[in-house]
């Protein structure tokens, strides 16, 4: 038995929110979180691990961007209008239907869509581990604010290799021998 907080890959679904090509300029730190999720997909991959992937009218946005999309396997897709990923009735059928309870969540922008996202999964009773390396804002403080709002409303604090190496629970197996390539 093990720690409630701690992240089971049979329980676990990766959101990727927002990741869109109108954001790669206004980014500082860009290609920092695209290699950060990258690294997520390919273990979700490995781990068996649902993929959700939403974009915020991408008429206007654009698409996830290809760093993400030429590595995504089998995924679940949503186009929303709201902010949070959970206005989206189809999502939400989709995750109740999944019978998963823990979501590792990752994206843009962390203090709006992510942050919305995080409190509407959290209200619902699914347990968040945000994954802060593999989020961003526009403007640092709004990425460390929305960091403290999601983890002060109950979100657990997360990195890409915390997650990973939780999920796999010991080394020396097939799947921590690949996902271990993946984080050197």
């Amino acid at each position: 038995m093990r720690h409630p907080r701690i992240l089971n890959s049979s329980e676990a679904v990766l959101f990727i929110i927002d990741v869109q090509e109108s954001f790669r300029k206004v980014l500082s730190d860009f290609n920092e979180l695209t290699k950060s999720i990258s690294i997520l997909i390919e273990a979700a991959k490995i781990l068996e691990v649902p993929v959700v992937v939403t974009e915020q009218y991408p008429r206007g946005l654009g698409k996830t961007v290809e760093e993400l999309s030429n590595c995504l396997g089998s995924h679940e897709y949503f186009e929303k209008s709201c902010f949070s990923a959970l206005g989206e009735e189809s999502l939400n059928k989709w995750l109740s239907g999944c019978g998963r309870t823990q979501i590792l969540l990752s994206g843009i922008e962390t203090h709006v869509c992510v942050n919305q996202t995080a409190h509407d999964l959290i209200f619902r009773g699914f347990d968040v581990h945000l994954i802060t390396d593999a989020v961003t804002s526009r403007i640092p403080l709004n990425k460390t604010l929305g960091i403290q709002k999601i983890v002060g409303s109950g979100a657990v604090p997360s990195s890409v290799e915390t997650a990973l190496f939780e999920m796999l629970v010991e080394s020396g197996t097939e799947k921590f021998r690949l996902v271990q390539k993946l984080v050197k």
